[in-house]
């Protein structure tokens, strides 16, 4: 494999609250089937990524595994994470997939694991994560989709290791100001899932952000990247075509100017585009969302209602 080591160079890095350094950007697999997960691993690792973001839902561990172990890049200079499903909670259940997570990533560690959302016994599943770090199994725990509240109370209450990340919706739509604030109060850092919104109202077509790109001669895409960038925000973007992941990944041989980002941030509404976790009927969603890919094991196949 040919790797583009000048990329490489390039990646910018965070400091996660245990020393763990983590590449700013990440390679995502949510939704790439598992026929084409392995090429797409292989690809981004071609073009510069060194972290890749995968969890037990997406049913695509074991294709990244295959790629990791194949790329030829030392483990020691990749960051793999994955993400603890709701069905695999409570402490024995979450320490017995978490295992079963590393077999299919054929790795002796991960760099990190989340719990993938707020929803049934992730008190038991956080113990369980709490110890897999403690043994060396894991170098860094966090969560995802934890609201401001939820996120105070993992933190809080004589927990035995803060949460290093919150993977949250994060874009110019949805920018998540008050939740980082709230975040870095305990030391947590922020990720991003979805900085595009996947196009949503109209985002990539949005004028403050074209003509913020003109100036650069970057797209709207990469003016997004850059401003999360700016903010310290761990992104998790993905693609299945190489030249999108380059572009991408083009987004460390520019700054936006501070007039730049104060147009960036009144794009923002608070308002998520996808769903609220603490409205009751998508408790109910994710519920029966849980019980389906039981069966289907795809969750490219989930009946969205939003």
């Amino acid at each position: 494999m040919i790797v583009n080591l000048e990329r490489v160079k390039n990646m910018e890095y965070v400091k996660l609250n245990n020393g763990v350094e983590m590449p700013i950007l990440e390679f995502g697999v949510y939704q790439i089937p598992k026929e084409e997960t392995k090429r797409c691993v292989l690809d981004a690792i071609k073009v510069g990524y060194r972290s890749i973001d995968t969890a037990q839902s997406y049913f695509n561990e074991a294709e990244v595994g295959e790629a990791i172990s194949e790329c030829g890049v030392p483990r020691e200079e990749l960051f793999i994470t994955t993400k603890v499903w709701i069905d695999n909670y409570g402490y024995e259940n979450c320490k017995k997939s978490v295992k079963e997570s590393l077999k299919k990533l054929r790795t002796d560690y991960i760099d990190l694991v989340l719990l993938h959302q707020p929803f049934s016994d992730y008190y038991g599943a956080y113990r369980a994560l709490e110890d897999l770090y403690e043994e060396g199994k894991i170098r860094a725990i966090g969560v995802s989709n934890f609201y401001p509240d939820r996120l105070s109370d993992i933190c809080l209450f004589g927990r035995k290791v803060v949460p290093a990340v919150n993977q949250v919706e994060t874009n110019p739509i949805n920018a998540q100001f008050k939740a980082q604030e709230n975040m870095e109060k305990y030391g947590v850092h922020i990720e991003a899932w979805a900085p595009f919104g996947e196009g949503r109202n109209g985002l990539f077509e949005n004028e403050t952000l074209v003509n913020i790109g003109k100036k650069y001669n970057k797209s709207s895409a990469q003016v997004i990247l850059r401003w999360l960038i700016q903010r310290g925000v761990i992104i998790a973007c993905k693609s299945t075509h190489i030249e999108r992941m380059e572009e991408n990944f083009n987004v460390f041989d520019f700054e936006l100017s501070k007039e730049d980002v104060e147009d960036i941030n009144k794009l923002d509404t608070s308002d998520s585009l996808f769903f609220n976790h603490q409205d009751p009927k998508m408790v109910e969603w994710f519920d029966n969302i849980v019980k389906e890919r039981r069966t289907n094991e795809d969750c490219r196949s989930d009946k969205k209602n939003w």
